[in-house]
Order: C-alpha cells, then structure tokens, then sequence
C-alpha cells in the first residue's frame, strides 16, 4: 500500500489536472459547431475513464472510495467504466500480503504479548486478502476453527488522508452526475468507509446479525470470538464459494442461491434493523446444508425501522404506471433535485419502467443479457433514458441501499437465476402492497 501522503496525493490530483485539459479541448469542439451535449458526454466519460482508473490503482481508501462509487457506473457508458473494474478486480487478486513478522506485530498490539495463547495453531499464509486487512485460518485454544482478519499496518492514515483529499474533488463528481447533489453523497460514502477501520464497530454488527439468524434454516452467520480496533476473530465456516457457483454450479444450486442471497437481503432489515452492505460474491458461501454463509460486517446501513417504505411505494407506482404520482413522490424523497422540475413524468417513469421487469411476474430470470441491455439503455449517451438518468438525484440515504440493489442484482445475473422477486418484496418491502 503507498502510505506516503505526497505519493499518495499525487496520483489523486491527476484527476482534476486531467479534467482540466479535457474541458479545453472540449470548448475549441464546440467552438467549431460540435453539439454541446454530445460534447459534454463524451468529457463526463473519459472523466470517468480516468477517474476509474485512478481509484483502481490505489489500495486503501481510493480502493474502497472506488468501489463505492461504482454507484455512478450506469451514468457512464460501460466501454469507459471498465477500466476501473478491471483494476479493481487485478487489485483484488494480487494484493500482496503482509510479511510474517509485520501480521505479528499487529496481533500483539491488538490481543497482547501472548496472543499465541489464545491460539492453538495460527497459519502465516493468508487465505484471502481485501482492501484494508488480510484473513488467516487458526485454531482457537478451545478447537475451534476461526478466521482472523487483521488490517494492514498503516490502512486507516491512508482511507483517512484519501477520503480528504477526495472531499476536495466535488465538484468533479458533479461533472459526471450534474443531477446528482454530490457532496452531501461524498459525505455519506467518508462516514460509512470510516467505521469500517474500527474492527470493533464491525464486530458489533456481526454479532447483532449472528444473534438474529442463530439456528436459521437459511443462513448462517459465523460468531465473534474475539474483537479489536484491527483484528477480528470469528468461527470458521466451510462451504462452497458463491464464484464457485457461479462458474459451474447446477441449475438448482444457482436459483437456490440466488433466492437465499435475495430473502436475505430483503428480510435483514426487519429482522435485524442493518442491511449487509457489501454485495460481493466472496462475502458469500452455500455450505454443505444448503444455507447461505454470509461474512464480512464492516459495511453496513442501520435501518432501524426496515427498509424504506417509500422505496415500495416507488415500485408500486413504477409497476402500476402511474407515472405522475411517482414523479411527485420522487420529488419529495429528493431523487429530484428543486433545480429539476422540468422533468417530465413520462420520461421518469421510461426511464425507471424496466428495472422493476423482475416484479411483474410471479418468477424473473436474471440473465446477463438483461442487465447488459439496461447497463446499454441508460448509458446511450444519444437516448433520452441517459439525459434523464443524469438529472435524477441519488440521496445519500438511499446511498448503500442503490449499492445493495444494484450490485445483488448483478450476483443474481451472473447466476442466471430464476426465482419469485415478487413474493420476496411483497412479504418484506413496506410500502409496496399499500
């Protein structure tokens, strides 16, 4: 991870210089009769090209920032954005891991001198490595098998001193979601990836969704052991990774696991008042007993009172057509900002019509191709669906709810599962069968 602060700000300030001679180039363009729009477009991507890029070659917070902002992503055509996937995806893979003595010295600052006490064997070799720590496999001094994640030496100075730097480039963000009020969603992104430094908060979270599912005959959660600021003890559970099921699972395993990642989603917010904000497929296993083993705690959004109920009213009238009373409601959620009343009702409810296909039928088969079409349709930078996406506002309420929408829909893609939507939202979303 680069911690010096100057290497680190460096490679973050490319962003706005980069900007700055795009916005040159863009006015000698419109200077010789090029459509402004189109102009436009064409710097809001390559922005994102670059900015994409940027996030993806920085570990720690950029990453993390990076990752968060895939929120943004149907903005910008898909041809620009991936860059920023594929080195996330490379970061991911390759993160090198920290040296023996270096995951030693942390877990004697974090459990004590005698932390091999509480240990009956601990393996040096990391099983799996993220953005901010590394996982080992031990064996806890009573037998059980545990997962000890520990943080990277230095991980909280660097999230802290990107996310600073990154409040500074607003107005950037702004470039590629004009619609979007930024800086408050900026805002929200800097205190949910904060208290993912502090294993502690993590572990609380853990535990409250451990203690709900305990004994659940559809998922499983694995128990805290033991806690710190950076290192995180929890029981070992195997079982078959969700990319495994991806890649070569079987028709029923793959709807099975699309269904029990979806109820999970959709039913932890009533249940446990937190919504598991992470949604990728390595927090995720199918174990031997066909539940869902979901790990990883440290992002989460605190829903106390459930899910939104005007989000299921926003689906209802989306399903129902009614295209004028979802405007107004989306008005007063602030999806629309006071300076977008223009909108037209007709294109709102266009735009927003196909992402609720999947409730329409008693069953939905999440393909590839679908969300390939709609990712297509809203990044078009000719149509009138992108326009319109561009002058919807996502508030920051609503922030990691959208993250968890979205990126669960992607797993259920890359499943290719088929499975009753309908039912799941009927029997969990307030709001939608008012």
């Amino acid at each position: 991870m680069p911690r010096k602060t100057a290497a680190r700000t460096a490679r973050l300030a490319s962003i706005p210089l980069g900007v700055a001679g795009r916005a040159v180039g863009g006015w000698g363009k419109r200077l010789v009769g090029q459509n402004a729009e189109q102009v436009n477009a064409e710097l809001s991507a390559k922005t994102a090209e670059q900015l994409f890029a940027v996030l993806g070659q920085l570990k720690g917070g950029a990453m993390k920032f990076g990752q968060a902002l895939s929120v943004f992503e149907a903005a910008v055509p898909s041809e620009f954005a991936e860059p920023y996937r594929e080195a996330l995806t490379k970061l991911q893979s390759a993160a090198p891991p920290m040296s023996r003595q270096a995951t030693h010295r942390v877990l004697a600052e974090q459990l004590g001198r005698s932390w091999r006490d509480r240990f009956t064997s601990f393996d040096d070799t990391p099983s799996a490595a993220a953005s901010i720590g590394q996982v080992h496999r031990a064996v806890w001094h009573d037998g059980r098998a545990v997962a000890v994640k520990v943080q990277y030496p230095g991980a909280d100075q660097a999230l802290l001193s990107d996310l600073r730097q990154l409040q500074r480039f607003s107005r950037l963000f702004q470039m590629l979601v004009p619609g979007t009020e930024v800086k408050p969603l900026l805002q929200e992104l800097t205190d949910r990836m904060s208290e993912e430094l502090d294993y502690r908060s993590e572990a609380a979270n853990q535990r409250a969704f451990a203690k709900e599912f305990a004994g659940d005959e559809h998922v499983i959660v694995p128990r805290v052991v033991a806690s710190a600021p950076k290192v995180l003890v929890s029981e070992w559970v195997e079982g078959r990774p969700l990319a495994s099921v991806i890649r070569d699972g079987s028709r029923e395993e793959r709807n099975r696991a699309g269904y029990l990642l979806a109820e999970f989603h959709y039913s932890s917010p009533a249940r446990v008042g937190m919504l598991h904000s992470d949604p990728h497929p390595g927090n995720f296993m199918l174990t031997d007993d066909g539940r869902l083993c979901v790990i990883d705690f440290g992002a989460v959004a605190h829903l106390p009172t459930g899910l939104p109920e005007a989000h299921g009213r926003m689906v209802r009238l989306a399903l129902d057509g009614d295209s004028c009373a979802l405007l107004t409601l989306l008005q007063d959620e602030h999806f629309i900002r006071a300076d977008q009343r223009e909108l037209a009702a007709e294109h709102v409810f266009t735009y927003l019509a196909p992402f609720v296909e999947p409730v329409r039928t008693e069953t939905f088969h999440f393909t590839r191709r679908w969300m390939q079409e709609q990712a297509m349709r809203v990044g078009d930078t000719r149509g009138q669906d992108f326009r319109t996406g561009r002058s919807l506002n996502l508030p920051p309420q609503y922030l990691m709810l959208h993250r968890v929408l979205g990126g669960s829909t992607g797993i259920l893609c890359q499943l290719d599962a088929e499975l009753p939507v309908r039912d799941l939202i009927t029997r969990w979303q307030p709001g939608f069968t008012d």
